[in-house]
């Protein structure tokens, strides 16, 4: 193991998990891809909430006015986050899927049938059944871009091939929450932009583990869920300000027609949009404690104040999960019988998140991950809704894979560990 400085976050891991009252317990969570635990920092915001501001929107007595001041902070603070330009280009809400499904709608009026829409077997189902759905309202066709079985990657000749067909919409990932592989994003975004796609970005399994400019990417849309990123059940869509402010919403006639109330449909989870803004507090504090010698590259790129400080703190759990990432790997082809699906090219690790997924021989993934499970060590299995992963590579009704997600408050120890029940489950 290289040396690190006593200023980095694996230097500190202890200090970290400190912050996760969840952690506290004999296990290890390797379960991260489908909800992370949840920082200190946003657990008190949501208690805070609770306790001092609990009130409906836009009363006029102090507790509203609070409540208000709290959603109008959580907005600015994610708008931060994504490098979004404005706090109104941020719209709040329970997952990831409500806000495809939602946004989809007003998108799909705009279609006309014979329109093309373009999807990707790389994706998680919540980018690609909406927009199976408005294509059967609509009339539209549906786009599939393949995947590279052996890499696990992205064909990115079927990319270029489907956008001859200019489709309208281009929905893809940032990464893949069943392989951990990055796609390449901005390339792909301008690609689309090229032949008039608007550009559809699920960014949640992407957000816990690297820094997000949406302007550099100059997606139309990304979403993300803070509860994949040390927070509470819910999730946030950006979306470009003149889009956004065209858009018919779909929602009751009393409520504001301006962003980014339109799309923030009847009354929200106030207290989950506070641990949000928690959540976005923890980074502040690991970028202030572990990110300072990320801060120059970043300077230089022209970020400055709190959107720096997050760019600090996503730099510094990066370059701590690229180890995870590699020793994680080392470990599961350490074992006989595994096969990892997805890039383990020791020199492409860049191009992947921690999530890794394999199988062991032919033994039904069920059995491996509760086996695993029962010895205190929590990881997932099954499809994990990527299904149209599973359907290319003909593994569903093998029962599809064993998924493995470390997060920056994991530990070498703990991938040691896995690894060496790992070794006795697949005996």
């Amino acid at each position: 193991m290289t040396h690190k400085s006593s200023t980095t976050l694996g230097a500190n891991i202890d200090l970290v998990r400190q912050q996760f009252p969840s952690l506290d317990r004999p296990a290890i969570f390797l379960d991260n891809p489908a909800g992370t635990q949840i920082s200190r920092q946003s657990l008190e915001r949501i208690n805070r909430y609770l306790i001092e501001c609990n009130a409906n929107h836009e009363g006029l007595f102090e507790t509203s006015r609070k409540s208000d001041e709290v959603l109008h902070e959580a907005h600015a603070a994610m708008a931060d986050f994504l490098n979004a330009a404005r706090p109104e280009e941020i719209i709040f809400g329970n997952n990831m899927t409500t806000l495809t499904l939602h946004i989809s709608r007003s998108l799909a009026r705009s279609l006309q049938p014979g329109d093309n829409i373009l999807v990707t077997r790389l994706d998680h189902d919540a980018n690609i059944s909406p927009w199976m759905l408005i294509a059967e309202d609509k009339g539209c066709n549906l786009l599939w871009v393949d995947i590279d079985v052996e890499e696990g990657t992205l064909d990115l000749d079927d990319f270029a091939k489907a956008l001859e067909k200019k489709p309208k919409i281009a929905a893809f990932g940032y990464a893949s929450n069943l392989l951990g592989t990055i796609n390449p994003v901005k390339k792909l975004i301008q690609m689309a932009h090229d032949v008039g796609s608007l550009v559809y970005i699920d960014g949640v399994q992407y957000a816990p583990h690297g820094p997000i400019d949406v302007q550099d990417l100059d997606c139309d849309f990304l979403v993300c869920s803070s509860y994949k990123f040390f927070g509470p059940h819910a999730a946030a869509l950006y979306g470009k300000y003149d889009l956004l402010d065209e858009l018919k919403a779909y929602k009751v006639r009393p409520a504001s027609n301006e962003l980014p109330y339109k799309f923030e449909t009847g009354t929200q989870n106030h207290e989950g949009i506070a641990g949000v803004l928690g959540a976005l507090e923890y980074f502040e504090w690991l970028g202030n404690q572990f990110g300072a010698q990320h801060a120059q590259v970043w300077q230089e790129a022209g970020f400055s104040g709190r959107r720096l400080i997050y760019k600090q703190a996503m730099s510094a759990m990066k370059d701590y999960e690229f180890e995870l990432a590699r020793t994680l790997i080392e470990i599961i082809e350490s074992v006989p019988g595994t096969r990892i699906y997805g890039i383990t090219d020791r020199d492409r690790l860049h191009e992947r998140v921690a999530t890794v997924s394999f199988r062991v021989g032919d033994k039904d993934p069920a059995r491996v991950a509760d086996a695993i499970g029962s010895q205190g060590i929590y990881v997932w299995n099954g499809h994990n809704y990527a299904l149209a992963i599973v359907e290319r590579m003909e593994l569903l009704e093998a029962g599809g894979m064993i998924r493995v997600g470390p997060v920056h408050y994991n530990t070498l120890d703990e991938i040691e560990r896995f690894g060496e029940v790992l070794k006795q489950v697949a005996v």
